[in-house]
């Protein structure tokens, strides 16, 4: 019997495998996109590396049979704590943000759609009714509120509106070169790159014909089908439209009447002016360490900043979620649930929508466990009495 060399193993066993099985996969400048970290990768590295420096106090009698571990985040209900934070082009995988989506859905959880996706709003509810759609500041406020209009008609249940970005372009190990479009010379110049790896240049190929890469924005248009920028052309855009201000917040608060997500807060300053303004929930963020590098994990501020708000809105964490033992010691520390980036697009690299489905359910199945080792029946029971916090180890700043 004759083996298919290009057959993926159905299974992994460790976010950590998925990593490995995209970058043996992957052309060498899209797995850069998916770890690069700003400048030095201070940032980016501490973000995991923080979450190795909590321990767990273990109840060893009086383990609980059953554990439950649903909760809503932003007015949904998801079977776990674990949600998909919106990335931009994903040209890991053909089908992209709706391959996500239907593992989302199949896991029972809710996604953000970025504004910059590869496929349309539209594509994406399709098939997962707890999509949160995601905006940039980009354009004039007639501009955004279109697109918010567009995504609320295609059926987005809240917006999450992404601050946590500084247009850097220089990484100290280098910044991978993303082409402008994926033509016949941007093909030409890839093709030693797609040689090297031809299990992800046959994923490419169907029925016959060769599907190109959508690096186009089609979500930012007002309506569905009109062509959208290049991306290149939406970030220059972006980058040319003042960042907003709070009152700029507060006024697209005003214009949606759903669930409201300010993503990007590391303050606790910051924190309470997001309910001031009326926000759903916030993500304790610092863009996976592609923001101002220099910034302390996610997990090292988020206690403080759950603290100050958190019986006010949902407080979600945003970076370095590997294992569901980091799910636990966020919720731990005040979260209401968590969003993972770089770990379901190393999924969905390794083995697409089942890849995706397979990285919900190891983080799935650590969180089960932990719950076990603590003692703890529910996901709402976890505090800081289940963590060995080291002295030093919170960040706090701007708590006027």
């Amino acid at each position: 019997m004759v083996t298919n060399p290009w057959a993926r193993n159905p299974w992994f066993e460790t976010v950590t495998e998925a990593q490995r099985r995209a970058k043996k996969r992957l052309p060498k400048s899209v797995y850069s996109s998916l770890v690069a970290g700003t400048q030095a990768g201070v940032t980016v590295n501490d973000n995991t590396e923080a979450f190795k420096e909590l321990g767990f106090a273990p109840h060893v009698v009086g383990v609980q049979p059953d554990r439950e571990m649903s909760t809503t985040v932003m007015g949904q209900e998801i079977s776990f704590p674990v949600m998909i934070s919106p990335t931009g082009v994903q040209a890991v995988d053909p089908d992209g943000e709706v391959a996500v989506a239907r593992a989302a859905a199949a896991r029972g959880t809710a996604m953000g759609l970025s504004s910059f996706a590869s496929h349309p709003v539209e594509e994406v509810t399709a098939v997962n009714d707890k999509i949160f759609f995601q905006i940039y500041w980009l354009g004039s406020r007639d501009d955004i509120l279109a697109r918010v209009q567009r995504a609320k008609e295609a059926g987005a249940k809240g917006l999450i509106v992404t601050t946590d970005w500084v247009f850097n372009i220089g990484r100290d190990w280098g910044s991978p070169e993303i082409p402008e479009k994926v033509d016949f010379k941007a093909l030409l110049r890839l093709a030693p790159e797609i040689a090297l790896k031809p299990r992800y240049a046959m994923d490419w190929i169907r029925d016959g014909k060769i599907i190109i890469p959508d690096l186009t924005a089609p979500n930012l248009p007002p309506t569905v089908g009109t062509a959208g920028p290049t991306f290149f052309g939406a970030y220059y855009e972006w980058m040319n439209t003042p960042p907003p201000t709070w009152e700029d917040l507060k006024w697209l608060r005003e214009q949606w009447d759903g669930p409201f997500m300010v993503k990007g807060i590391t303050r606790i300053d910051d924190a309470k002016r997001a309910v001031d303004i009326g926000a759903s929930a916030i993500s304790v963020s610092n863009h996976g360490g592609n923001n101002l590098d220099g910034t302390p994990a996610t997990i090292r501020v988020l206690g403080p900043i759950a603290d100050a708000v958190g019986n006010e809105l949902d407080v979600l964490l945003d970076g370095g979620i590997r294992r569901g033992s980091d799910v636990a010691k966020a919720l731990a520390l005040g979260a209401k649930a968590v969003m993972i980036g770089r770990a379901y697009l190393w999924g969905l690299a390794a083995n697409g929508q089942p890849g995706v489905e397979n990285v919900l359910d190891l983080l799935r199945m650590g969180l089960d466990g932990v719950l076990m080792g603590l003692g703890r029946k529910s996901v709402h029971e976890l505090s800081r009495d289940d963590l060995i916090i080291p002295e030093g180890f919170e960040r706090s700043y701007g708590d006027a």
